[in-house]
This record gives C-alpha cells, structure tokens and sequence, in this order.
C-alpha cells in the first residue's frame, strides 16, 4: 500500500492543470514569468515511448522551439533496454551512430502535474538534410493520413487502454523480479464502482492530470483482471489520438509512482485476461460527413465495405505492427475477448473487428492490439489495409454471428516469428509504407526474437533444475 510520504502527495488544483489552457502564447508568458522551466522534449520510438532530453525553458523559447534541436538516431534504432542494435541502416556503428533532428510540434505542448514547473512537447523527426525519417513512428503515420486526406477524408480514431495496478512501487517490483505482485484489488472488479481498497485518489489523478495535459478522457472503468482498469479516450483526429494514447501511457505510470503503486501495459502479464488496446476507427468528409454511412443493408457505404474488407485480408500480414512483441500473442486465446479468428460481427466481442452505431456514428472497432501496442503503427496500419481494400474493390463477407471462436475461420497469427515472416513478405507493407521501413521494423522483430531464443525462462528452471 502506499506508504505516509507518498499518499501525502496530494496536489492543488493547480498543480493539476487549473492554470489557463497552454498555448505557444500562455507557454511564453509562463516562462518569462518564471512559472516553466524545463520542458521534456520528445519523441516517440519504435515502441511507443516517449524518449528524449530536458531542456532549460528560456534556452528552449529562444533556440529550439522553432530551430529544433538533435539527439542520437539510434533513438529510432534500439531496443526497451536502449542498446546498440547493429542491423539497422539508420544507426549502427557503422554509420558512426550520427544525430537525427527533433522538430517540436508547438501544438503539442503539455503540462504535466507531477512536475508542475515542467512541460512536454513532441516532436517530428528529421535527417541532417531536413527530409522526414520514413521510420519514424510519428512521421509513417503521417504518411498514411496524408493518403486519406488525399482523397478528401479524416480518420476519426479512439483508444480504450487496459492496464492493471498494483500496490509495489516499481522499484518493489523489480527487486524481488516481478514476483508475488499485489494488485490493487483481489477479484475481478469489472464494472465495479465500490472502492474498499483506495484506489480511488489515484484514479482521480489519472482524470484530473491528463485533462491538465490535453487529453480528453470518456471513462475510467474496471475491467475483469484483479487491479485492472480500462482508460478511454474521446475519439479525436488520428494524429491526435495517438499523441494523448502515448503521452497517456508516459503519464499514467508516473502518476502511479507518485502514490507508491505501479502500472503495466504489458499485453499478457498472468494467466487472468490480458491488456486490450481496443482502437475505435470511422471516417469523415471535409465537410464532416461520415464516410462509412450508406444504404445498403448494414447501414454501409461501399467505401466502408471495402475499407473493412481490407482489415480482413491484410491482417495477418500487419500484424506486427499491431502486435510487436512476444508477449503480445499470449493474449490471442479462445474465449478471452482477444480474437483469434479474422471475422467481423455487429456488436461481437468474439470478432477481431466489431462494428458499432449507425451513421454518424458508424465505425469499427479493431480487438487486435494489446496495451503494449505503438499507437502510430497501429493505425497506420489500419489506414494501409483500408485502402488497399477500396483499391483493389474488395468484397466484405458475411457478418460472422455467434460464438467466432468456435467458427471455421482464418487465424490470426499466434506468434511473432509467423508475423514477421509475413510482415518481411507483405506487398501490402511494401507499398504503403516503403521498403525501408518494412526492413526496419522487421529487424525490431528479428531482435526480440534472438533475444528471448538466447534467454533462460523461469519455466524452464522449475522444469528441469531438480527433475531433469
């Protein structure tokens, strides 16, 4: 539980976002007046994190914030430990490890109440020679958008983040190696409004911390895990969705910090249901019209039928981008509200893609990622299916009803070597994204797997230590 010190760590209001909204204007007015002085300049790697280097505020308003500002490139070329990677062709010793430049995004300026004096803002990321990183997370969702935008249309997306907390801190937590972790509640909460175990205050930082920093929250919900909730984000333009799913995460665990608990966004972390990241996605006209809404039987139009068709038959070979890690396939088991087969339903959490509302609000929601998805792959992923779908004029088939795991049906795949090995192969990748960046986030997976085919699991010395 959370210890005297850190349970009295309870901020003001305005310590909690209560200052005027910040703007490049209110940014500049707060640092000449001494009420900002450092801001985390940032950018988003391979994994979703939020990487980079504090800056003194004054030096940041009067060089960097419309100069930029550089960073080694291997920050878009590593691993989670942030070791050199050789096989990449943007950063390796051979290339002399050489800076990329980080190009703030003033739009995204942020506070943040665990540090009420500092701020955040992201970054795109460019080349010595001022041309985008195709790699960049940020940069090859961007891409995608500029495709829909191409043809008149506005992905309108919404993220729902399942994670679980526990009463460790994490340094608890990582001395005694993940073991024997209390969840903040024994039994499954989902939907639970009680609050005997004071779970409550850290919640309501959550709310009011992230609506301080610009994120605009629907819901906080329990879910089904011991200590798991759910956090919801208001649906937004696609570029800003994923800026608030990021620097949601980013926050959320620093917040838990602050009460002596901790976080995880891991997909799978015990044998209880896994971390969902359930993406909501719909379109719209330049004159806010919703794309996916017609006349045929379901309420669709053609574009939609075809944009979900391309879910169906590109999935397996996007699903890396929407499924990066190891541990991301041990959520993929029947009856865990994890799909596992390539379908779609009206309302039917059994299908990979769930089709919700009716016209302005028609749209889909994609089941496939977990909690340790990059959100900027993600939907660029699903923006690239999607109109691979209406170029080639798919069909959609037959909604599935009833239980799909049960039903004779594709697969999605069940571990990360297969999605690689289709991801390496996929024309679909190659022409959407590049061939540079299908090489790129391949090799993130070769890596991964070579790392845990060489590690030394706890299965194993329980298996074999005495009785082998």
């Amino acid at each position: 539980m959370p210890n005297a010190e850190h349970g009295s760590e309870v901020r003001s209001p305005s310590q909690n976002g209560g200052r005027t909204p910040l703007t490049v204007e209110t940014f500049k007015a707060e640092v000449e007046a001494g009420l900002i002085d450092i801001v985390e300049m940032v950018v988003v790697d391979m994994q979703g994190r939020l990487q980079g280097k504090r800056l003194a505020a004054q030096y940041f308003l009067e060089s960097v914030l419309h100069g930029g500002s550089e960073a080694q490139s291997y920050l878009l070329a590593t691993d989670v430990e942030m070791g050199g990677v050789e096989g990449y062709s943007i950063a390796s010793w051979s290339t002399g490890y050489g800076n990329l430049v980080m190009q703030p995004d003033a739009s995204t300026l942020r506070r943040m109440a665990w540090s009420p004096s500092a701020v955040s803002v992201l970054c795109d990321v460019f080349d010595q020679q001022g041309a985008p990183m195709s790699v960049s997370p940020r940069q090859l969702l961007r891409r995608q958008l500029d495709e829909l935008a191409a043809r008149g249309w506005t992905a309108v997306t919404g993220t729902e983040m399942e994670f679980q907390i526990f009463t460790n801190s994490y340094e608890e937590a990582w001395n005694t190696g993940y073991r024997n972790l209390q969840p903040v509640s024994s039994y499954s909460a989902d939907y639970s409004l009680l609050d005997t175990r004071g779970i409550g205050p850290l919640l309501a930082d959550l709310y009011r911390d992230l609506a301080g920093a610009k994120v605009d929250i629907e819901s906080i919900v329990a879910e089904a895990a011991p200590g798991q909730h759910e956090v919801v984000l208001k649906c937004r333009d696609a570029l800003t969705t994923a800026d608030n799913h990021a620097f949601a995460k980013f926050a959320a665990k620093q917040i838990a910090a602050t009460r002596g608990h901790s976080l995880t966004f891991m997909a799978k972390i015990d044998q209880n249901a896994g971390n969902a990241c359930h993406i909501h996605f719909s379109l719209r006209a330049e004159d806010d019209s919703p794309v996916f809404a017609g006349d045929d039987t379901f309420g669709f139009s053609p574009v939609m039928r075809s944009f979900l068709a391309g879910q169906l038959a590109f999935l397996p070979e996007l699903t890396l981008l929407l499924a990066p890690n190891i541990n991301s396939y041990k959520r993929f088991v029947d009856g865990s509200y994890a799909p596992t087969a390539i379908s779609w339903g009206h309302d039917n959490r059994t299908c990979a893609l769930r089709v919700l509302g009716r016209g302005k609000s028609l749209r889909f929601e994609h089941r496939l990622p977990g909690a340790d998805v990059n959100p900027y792959l993600a939907i660029a992923a699903i923006v690239a299916a999607g109109l691979r779908g209406i170029e080639d004029g798919l069909e959609l088939q037959a909604p599935t009803t009833g239980n799909a795991y049960t039903k004779d049906l594709p697969h999605v795949p069940n571990n990360l070597r297969d999605a690689l090995r289709l991801f390496r192969e996929s024309e679909t990748a190659a022409k959407a994204f590049g061939e540079d960046v299908v090489a790129h986030y391949a090799r993130m997976a070769e890596h991964e797997l070579q790392q845990f085919d060489q590690a030394i699991t706890d299965w194993e010395k329980f298996r074999g230590f005495e009785r082998l």
